[in-house]
């Protein structure tokens, strides 16, 4: 069963991580940041205004003490004592008189003055001139004044505006902590499933020996553990399929031998068999060679999963192998060597590389109309064989499966399977796994047939 662990969204693990720190981190700041500024503020506010209007009380008691003392209304506005940033103003018998040209009777709020004409003392926050402003009103019956101070409230406005520059501040710091410590803890958390995703892609590489180790964490533990089960799992699988394979295999030889000889025998007598005889007889002994192919081809993958055959390197001079291989048949195809190579050995494992050649090579003349030329370069530190063919080449879909086992591709049609095992490729694939290198197939730089591509590590001899 396939699962389904794909997130609908295509950002990283550690990306997502960070950005939800970050997000909380601004979140939480803004949340707190305006409960702080919203109670900041009433308070603030509050206690500033309380302090004003008992400022505005003081004030008014002085100029009624003042002014029941020497009876000049004037005389007392002008000589009592406010606070540097007020204003007062009054209404006395029908007249206003002020101690500031920028606010005056205009500037006092109508619902204000109603309420201090009502006789009721009230305070109202007003703009005058884009500037904030406190007017305190206050009835004073005993002369038959209102009296209205007005306070500055822009220092207020000036700290409350540094306040909410330092909790912007603060939450814009609070998000940067948040997204540092997304970015900790998102490695942390990526950390481990990094070292999974390494270690799958050793497993699936051949590499049947890696193992995670024991972690502190308990769920990581529990993910290692059920990983390590699954390669032991994997490799006692494979075991089972190599001896199962060469079991069978070795079965198959004796009687396939035997079955070769009587067909041998009745071959030596092919001219006393009749002719229909003679069409079934050509058709058995094609057909058991062709098995013993497989046979062959399986025995030799059976050993290289088993790891039985060791890698023996010695001194190749790649030129002089691949002309001694194309020997084998009838073609004679250019065969170009870097002259960086030219007489230089190499260090390879000859018996690998002879049969990667002649796999190739036959391939070439089984589906790709034969052998047109063979390359020898280096490159980046490695030593490339190209084979090209003038078949009618590998489509696209087929190119990574192409040296699998027993595969034959959409073409099959047009490549003859039958003329083959399924596993000459496939053999080249592992032999060149083995000696550390790789191989693949692509379209030639003149759009014709096909390119074999075999690339092995670089050791000068």
């Amino acid at each position: 069963m396939k699962l389904n662990l794909r997130p609908a969204r295509t950002r990283s693990l550690r990306f997502r991580v960070t950005v939800a720190f970050a997000l909380a981190g601004l979140v939480l700041s803004t949340v707190v940041a305006l409960l702080a500024y919203t109670f900041s503020e009433h308070y603030l506010v509050r206690q500033r205004e309380s302090s004003l209007q008992r400022q505005a009380y003081v004030d008014a008691r002085v100029l009624r003490d003042d002014v029941q003392r020497t009876g000049d209304v004037a005389g007392g506005l002008a000589s009592a004592e406010r606070s540097v940033d007020s204003s007062v103003v009054l209404s006395y018998r029908g007249s206003w008189l002020g101690t500031s040209v920028a606010i005056g009777r205009d500037q006092v709020p109508d619902g204000l003055r109603r309420q201090v004409q009502s006789g009721q003392p009230a305070r109202q926050r007003v703009q005058v001139n884009g500037d904030p402003w406190l007017f305190v009103g206050l009835p004073i019956p005993a002369l038959g004044i209102d009296y209205y101070e007005a306070f500055k409230f822009d220092e207020l406005e000036r700290t409350l505006g540094v306040l909410r520059a330092s909790l912007l501040g603060s939450a814009a710091l609070a998000t940067v902590l948040g997204g540092l410590i997304g970015i900790w803890a998102s490695r942390r958390l990526a950390r481990p499933v990094a070292q999974v995703a390494a270690a799958s892609e050793r497993v699936a590489a051949g590499d049947l020996e890696t193992r995670l180790a024991p972690q502190s964490d308990r769920d990581l533990d529990r993910l290692v553990t059920s990983f390590n089960r699954m390669v032991d799992a994997l490799g006692q699988r494979i075991d089972r399929d190599a001896r199962f394979v060469s079991d069978v295999s070795h079965e198959l030889r004796s009687p396939l031998t035997a079955v070769a000889a009587a067909a041998e025998v009745l071959r030596g007598r092919r001219d006393e068999i009749p002719e229909r005889s003679r069409v079934a007889l050509d058709l058995l002994v094609s057909e058991i060679d062709r098995l013993r192919l497989i046979v062959e081809d399986l025995l030799e993958l059976s050993r290289a999963d088993a790891g039985v055959d060791e890698l023996e390197l010695e001194p190749v001079e790649f030129g002089e192998q691949i002309r001694q291989t194309l020997g084998r048949g009838d073609e004679s195809p250019e065969v170009r060597v870097d002259p960086a190579l030219a007489g230089s050995p190499v260090l390879v494992d000859k018996r690998r590389l002879d049969r990667v050649l002649l796999n190739l090579f036959e391939n070439a003349r089984a589906h790709g109309g034969g052998v047109t030329a063979v390359a020898v370069r280096r490159r980046n530190g490695h030593v490339r064989i190209e084979v090209d063919d003038a078949g009618p080449g590998v489509s696209e879909s087929d190119r990574s499966r192409i040296f699998d086992r027993f595969a034959r591709g959409a073409a099959s049609g047009q490549r003859r399977p039958a003329s083959g095992s399924g596993l000459g490729l496939a053999l080249v694939a592992e032999h060149v796994r083995i000696q550390g290198g790789r191989v693949w197939v692509e379209e030639p730089p003149s759009h014709q047939g096909a390119r074999f591509v075999v690339e092995l590590p670089w050791r000068p001899a």
